[in-house]
């Protein structure tokens, strides 16, 4: 008689996050999925390890689905949890909660950073194209004058620039995959990056300041860690060349704040900030009063019906654990120091 196919048990699940982050992510939808692949804890979502609640909720949980807010998984909460056996986060980086204890559990990590990749890099591909176009300073200026500027004599446009990205990270890969359709230059400073990689990449790589001297937009993609504090100097935005662009969608620690507030009030290079040090700035920082700056409030990650992608890609990573197919996106171990 033909053996009967092994069914696998449904795997105990559980909501780790902000109530706001849970209701902004997961809808109805992503639950009802959920709910197909995983025995779901219904809400609410845990958000205090501490609570008598959460004790019972972990005291079973398998795999937990966590967000922006979670608290920190230590030893304490794992001692808690200790079925626990996987964590697949909807949103990208994993630094808030996923602790040392975790990995020395073996515990699997995925999280959805490729998928919030993907606007982050959107976002830097428009400023690259409108900043190439002096779009948003001539849309100012026509505003002002009621009248069209001598575009023939002007130093505008977006054939044959070059572009500098700093760290091929996923989202600086991202955007470099973006720019194929369009006639720039690609240059890249990724000391993890080898030659064979960067020309499968398409790219040509360079030293960190022939990328700053070189290039007409510069576009920084790197993880804001201890090494990279700092790291775009005021010797390389001093370097770069008059009316070349400083992108930052990364973390503005990267870029040393007070060189580049510096750097733009001699009118010498102009900026898009998507992120700053602290977050907000003061009310009277004067990048504020830069002209030659746009500012943006963090809005170039996933917002809006952009985090839907998060979600199908955490709940495609559950469907896929509970199957038994591991992790698409693992986070691993080995890799945390290169990573956000």
């Amino acid at each position: 008689m033909p053996t009967a196919p092994t069914v696998r048990p449904r795997p105990r699940a559980a909501l780790a996050m902000k109530p706001d982050a849970a209701a902004s992510v997961l809808g109805p939808e992503s639950l009802a999925a959920l709910g197909t692949v995983c025995d779901l804890t219904p809400p609410p979502v845990l958000d205090d390890f501490t609570t008598d609640r959460a004790r019972a909720t972990l005291a079973d949980v398998e795999i937990l689905v966590t967000g922006w807010g979670c608290p920190p998984l230590d030893r304490a909460v794992l001692d808690l949890a200790p079925r626990l056996r996987a964590v697949a986060h909807t949103a990208g980086t994993i630094r808030g909660h996923i602790t040392e204890a975790c990995w020395e559990r073996g515990i699997e990590v995925s999280s959805a950073a490729a998928a919030n990749a993907l606007p982050v890099a959107e976002y830097t591909v428009a400023m690259i194209l409108l900043s190439g176009k002096r779009a948003l300073e001539r849309a100012r200026d026509y505003r002002a004058t009621r009248d069209r500027d001598d575009w023939l004599s002007m130093d505008v446009g977006n054939y044959r620039r070059t572009v500098g990205i700093l760290s091929a990270s996923l989202i600086g890969r991202r955007v470099i995959e973006l720019l194929r359709p369009y006639d720039f230059r690609v240059l890249l400073h990724d000391p993890y990056v080898s030659d064979e990689e960067a020309a499968a990449l398409g790219v040509r790589p360079v030293g960190l300041g022939e990328l700053f001297s070189g290039s007409d937009t510069v576009s920084v993609h790197t993880p804001l860690l201890p090494a990279t504090r700092g790291l775009v100097s005021r010797e390389l935005l001093t370097s770069m060349r008059p009316d070349s662009v400083l992108i930052n969608t990364a973390r503005g620690a990267v870029v040393d704040q007070d060189a580049l507030t510096d750097v733009l009030e001699q009118d010498r290079i102009r900026a898009v900030l998507d992120v700053t040090e602290p977050e907000s700035l003061p009310p009277d920082h004067p990048l504020w009063s830069c002209e030659n700056a746009l500012i943006t409030p963090h809005l170039a990650g996933s917002q809006g019906n952009e985090t839907r992608r998060l979600a199908d890609l955490a709940v495609g990573e559950v469907e896929r654990w509970a199957a038994g197919d591991g992790f698409a996106h693992p986070v691993q171990r080995e890799r945390l120091a290169f990573l956000a």
